[in-house]
């Protein structure tokens, strides 16, 4: 299991309130956005969503994961964001000094 997709693809799904339109937004069939659901919560050992046929709501480990995967999530793509910017500059500078 990739744990990051997984964790985006969790934060999609609570985003949403919905496995059809998270998997619809992130072009993923519908049973694969299940399943990594499915493998996350058997990894982590926990229930982190109360599923049926009408509501999904979280559970408290369900809350708490996602309010961690929320920060996560946001630190990589700063993380990200930085090194392409520095990246760019020091290819600027770098082509620049030949």
């Amino acid at each position: 299991m990739n744990r990051l997709q997984a964790m985006q693809v969790f934060v999609r799904v609570v985003d949403s309130n919905s496995f059809s339109r998270a998997a619809d937004t992130l072009q993923l069939p519908r049973a694969s956005v299940t399943n990594i659901i499915q493998s996350l919560e058997s990894y982590l050992g926990v229930r982190l969503l109360h599923r049926t046929t009408r509501r999904m709501h979280l559970t408290p480990d369900g809350q708490s994961y996602y309010e961690s995967c929320v920060r996560v999530l946001a630190k990589i793509e700063e993380i990200e964001r930085s090194l392409l910017a520095s990246s760019s500059v020091a290819r600027g500078e770098f082509g620049n000094s030949l």
